[in-house]
């Protein structure tokens, strides 16, 4: 049964289609009678219906070409019905003026699928096999877009260039004069056989991308002078850009040559503003190219079904550095012992990957903590100000139905409802941003702890923030968007994107971050100190909320071990049906922290104790689950992290030259041959040979 909120939409929606059944019905019957004025305004209509749907709803209009009545098909049956309404009124003489409009429409009709035929090829020659940023690649010779009405919308170039038309044949309906006709089909023919001309000027060399094998060329070139030594692997989809944008910052601040390789095409504007060099590799056997490079080693921060395709380069080292780690099974996946190495935070993680048994040997294991932490601030004691802040920051349901993976189901609204009792609490909801996108049950439970949330934010009042607050606000972000995003046309296709951006300043990542600490300091100084926030956008960071709060309520996961760094109390949600004593001894992220049930009755003795410290028993503990966790403060993770990086480059490096010296030895040498035809043909079958091998490896 769809919830209420959507009902009045799809009222609409259908509404809208059956006016538009309607409205054919009538041309119908009127062109039939004939009734002009009914055949006059039911054919306006129907085509300002459906360009009005067009542009504002094509997703409905997507439902009608799936039972093959697409726009093509309407637009050529009301123009086909206008032709039959003319002939049945009388003044107009169908051989000697409705003939020429029909060999016009008939034109019209060829030039729009001349038109189709063009954009198909213009799109072609502008889809590059790879896709940059970051990087100058204006020898490539990309040029701006053409306009996306005639490349890539033909549903709206026909039924806008049809107007004149059906304008033109509706006057000779109310005048019974074909001269009204002509010229609206004239000027429909003038635009639709232009836009064709003028989009097919894209074909010409000038604006005609390099060819694959060109490409190609071009970045062999480029690899060959930045000499990257380190790459982030990443595949995911449209969701799961956030598991490699949390390891920007590292990667830009490594002391190496770093890269970015993409695999999805859409995937390149979704990695967040850097000054890293980006290339995507939609095809597997482009990406091949990378062996011949001075790549040494990948990271990979998750896994996906495409990871296997990069571990076949043999030249390249792999290290797994997950988006995060906690107490799940997914935290120990037995694909990690495909990689060469496994980077985790601390000694834990150690432990989990041993206790796991999947495959990992503790040989392969490397602590390197977690870099991306430095902006946490440390615990400063107990909150010192009228409000307690309080994160509730729940993770998401998972995959597995496990309900113990989220407490946003079984206990949420019990949490919040205990914190909003209490008014000294000023709360923090974050939710996760996959919440309710496998099991519908946890979705209606986030909008409910929002509504929750909502009701009792508006029976607070007290002082607000002024009005130069919002306007400071309001200029941090424009600074920040300014930065962090790139204006596009709305016709910009990738070609376009990809000649916007290049090469970078340079210095952007590091004004990127002093915009966005400054937007943080605009954005809490905007509210007043008393009213509870839903964060669910991507401002502010999950970070920046941490350091907002005294206090976090989460669940199992990477949540709990982030925040720990901070030695700031916490509560995890217990919803597994275990007992607190399994609970703890189960995962042990939660062993320095208090445990609540789905009943959520601790939480009154848990405020308590961040009010007074003295209370708090888990202060020590949290001291030493931090180090456990996350590794020793001294060396710094990222001195730590760089170490790591030298030392499989080290291992890389080494094995190419183990493999040379062994090639060097198998393959003898063919100098002093005095018969020049046969060492010709002898390397001609090496070459042979080693092109067939290549070709093993691309499609093992």
């Amino acid at each position: 049964m769809p919830s209420a909120g959507l009902a009045p939409r799809r009222i609409v929606q259908l509404s809208a289609l059956l006016a538009m059944f309607a409205l054919f019905t009538a041309q119908i019957v009127s062109a039939l009678l004939p009734n002009v004025p009914v055949f006059i305004a039911a054919s306006a209509a129907g085509l300002a219906l459906d360009v009005f749907l067009q542009y504002r709803d094509p997703g409905l209009l997507a439902l009608l070409g799936k039972v093959r009545f697409d726009v093509t098909v309407r637009q050529l049956l009301r123009d086909m019905l206008i032709l039959v309404g003319l002939l049945r009124i009388e003044g107009i003489d169908p051989t000697r003026e409705q003939a020429p409009l029909l060999i016009a429409l008939c034109l019209f009709y060829a030039l729009h699928f001349a038109c189709q035929a063009a954009a198909v090829v213009v799109r072609r020659t502008r889809t590059l096999p790879i896709v940059t940023r970051n990087i100058d690649a204006s020898a490539l010779r990309l040029s701006t877009a053409p306009p996306r009405v005639l490349a890539r919308r033909p549903g709206h170039r026909l039924l806008t260039f049809s107007i004149p038309t059906t304008v033109g044949l509706m006057v000779t309906a109310a005048t019974t004069d074909a001269y009204w006709g002509g010229i609206g089909v004239g000027i429909a023919l003038a635009l639709i056989g232009g836009g064709t001309a003028y989009l097919a000027t894209w074909m010409l060399p000038k604006k005609r991308a390099k060819s694959e094998q060109k490409v190609m060329e071009w970045l062999d070139k480029w690899l060959a002078d930045y000499r990257p030594t380190v790459a982030m692997y990443f595949s995911g989809g449209t969701t799961s850009a956030y598991q490699a944008n949390m390891w920007l910052s590292t990667l830009s601040a490594v002391d190496a040559k770093p890269l970015i390789v993409l695999r999805e095409r859409f995937m390149v504007q979704k990695i967040d503003a850097t000054d890293v060099p980006v290339i995507c590799f939609p095809k597997v056997t482009t990406m091949f190219s990378l062996e011949n490079s001075t790549l040494k080693m990948m990271l990979h921060p998750a896994n996906a079904a495409k990871t296997s395709q990069v571990l076949r380069i043999p030249t390249i080292k792999h290290a797994f550095i997950n988006h995060g780690e906690s107490d799940k099974l997914s935290s120990c996946n037995p694909y990690a012992k495909a990689y060469d190495e496994v980077w985790v935070a601390g000694p834990a993680a150690r432990e989990r990957y041993a206790l796991a048994e999947v495959g990992v040997e503790d040989k392969d294991i490397v602590e390197v903590g977690r870099p991306q932490l430095a902006p946490i601030r440390p615990y400063s004691g107990a909150p010192t100000g009228t409000y307690t802040t309080v994160l509730y920051a729940p993770t998401w349901e998972g995959w597995d139905g496990n309900p113990g993976n989220t407490s946003v189901v079984l206990a949420g609204e019990n949490i919040v409802k205990r914190l909003l009792a209490d008014e000294g609490v000023r709360l923090l909801y974050k939710p996760h941003p996959m919440t309710g996108s496998v099991d519908p049950r946890a979705g209606a439970a986030n909008e409910r702890i929002k509504a929750m949330i909502r009701e009792a934010g508006a029976l607070r009042s007290g002082p607000r923030p002024d009005a130069g607050a919002a306007a400071e606000l309001a200029r941090r972000t424009a600074e920040l968007d300014r930065l962090t995003s790139t204006d596009f046309r709305e016709s910009a296709d990738e070609m376009e994107r990809m000649l916007l951006q290049g090469a970078p300043r340079g210095d952007r990542e590091a004004a990127i971050v002093e915009a966005t600490l400054a937007w943080e300091k605009a954005y809490w100084a905007s509210f007043p100190e008393w009213e509870h926030q839903i964060v669910t956008d991507a401002r502010p960071a999950i970070f920046a909320c941490f350091n907002q709060a005294d206090l976090l309520i989460s669940d199992v996961s990477s949540v709990v071990s982030d925040w720990l760094s901070s030695e700031k109390p916490y509560a995890v949600a217990n919803t597994s049906g275990m007992s607190e004593e399994a609970f703890r001894e189960g995962f042990p992220t939660v062993s320095a922290g208090a445990i609540l049930t789905p009943e959520a009755e601790g939480v009154p003795a848990l405020l308590e104790s961040v009010r007074q410290p003295e209370k708090d028993r888990f202060t020590a503990a949290r001291a030493k689950l931090k180090e456990h966790l996350l590794g020793p403060s001294d060396p710094p993770s990222l001195t730590r992290f760089n170490e790591a990086i030298d030392d499989l480059c080290t291992e890389a490096d080494e094995r190419r030259v183990r493999m040379e010296s062994r090639l060097a030895t198998e393959v003898p040498s063919q100098r002093g041959t005095t018969d020049d035809a046969s060492e010709s043909a002898e390397e001609a079958t090496q070459d042979a040979q080693d092109a067939n091998e290549a070709d093993d490896s691309v499609n093992a």
